[in-house]
């Protein structure tokens, strides 16, 4: 596994608090002349979960409606996200399982978009481990995940870039992916404050985070819910989110 630089692990210690036993985290970090707003998911201690429809059938859309839902229980949402690709009536586009059930399979092939942009991947989580895993592992390896969702491309793939990614590319735009410490304990969620390359946003993940394995999001529609920082994220109904409940103060 690709060790961090010093300058790497000293940048991240500094954004996301003292101790890898801290709970979630969020703030911000600057890379190649970008802000960034980063938050760390400690697996041992926040409940992290996917949320893709509500009990009547409809996807929960925006973060506000599953904020409020949530509170009917004594809960909130501490964090929350985006969580992958959807179709227009916001199914997702590849493999989706929640809370152990399975809502869509998962796509093995090339295809168009960046989510066909192959080496895609698979973030699966749950029971205190998180792991970013290239979609044609995940297929060899059968791993067991309460919770999944495939996204693609790729960012980092075992320390290395995505092949595909231009250092000159002029395609920018608001970038949110997600990168797994080595340990399988810690998620790593980033979006960017200004439209970035794919070049840009996966040296993120790899030089200043430090994650050998990190995956696109989306982009565009990205949106962030960070109550913590002062943030809820509005305007597009999206599909699949990924959040952090805690109790409500």
């Amino acid at each position: 596994m690709r060790r961090l630089s010093a300058l790497a692990a000293a940048t991240l210690a500094a954004l996301l608090g003292p101790s890898a036993a801290d709970a979630l985290e969020c703030g911000t970090a600057d890379h190649a002349g970008t802000t960034y707003t980063v938050c760390r998911v400690d697996l041992a201690t926040d409940d992290l979960r996917l949320f893709l429809y509500r009990p009547d059938g409809a996807p929960w859309g925006q973060f506000t409606t599953l904020d409020a839902a949530l509170a009917e229980d004594g809960k909130r949402l501490a964090f929350a996200m985006n969580a992958g690709m959807y179709h227009s009536d916001r199914r997702p586009v590849g493999l989706y399982v929640e809370d152990g059930e399975k809502a869509a399979s998962i796509v093995p092939n090339p295809g168009p978009g960046n989510f066909g942009l192959v080496p895609n991947g698979v973030f699966c989580f749950g029971e205190g481990n998180a792991r970013v895993i290239e979609t044609r592992r995940f297929i060899d390896e059968a791993p067991a995940c309460r919770y999944a969702t495939q996204s693609g491309p790729m960012l980092v793939i075992d320390g290395d870039l995505h092949p595909r990614f231009l250092t000159d590319s002029t395609s920018r735009y608001i970038r949110n992916g997600v990168g797994t410490t080595g340990d399988g304990t810690t998620a790593i969620f980033a979006i960017s404050e200004s439209p970035v390359t794919f070049h840009e946003f996966g040296t993120l993940f790899r030089d200043v985070l430090g994650t050998d394995q990190a995956l696109f999001l989306d982009g565009n529609i990205s949106r962030l819910h960070a109550p913590a920082q002062g943030r809820s994220d509005f305007g597009r109904t999206l599909g699949p989110i990924v959040g952090v409940v805690a109790p409500r103060d």
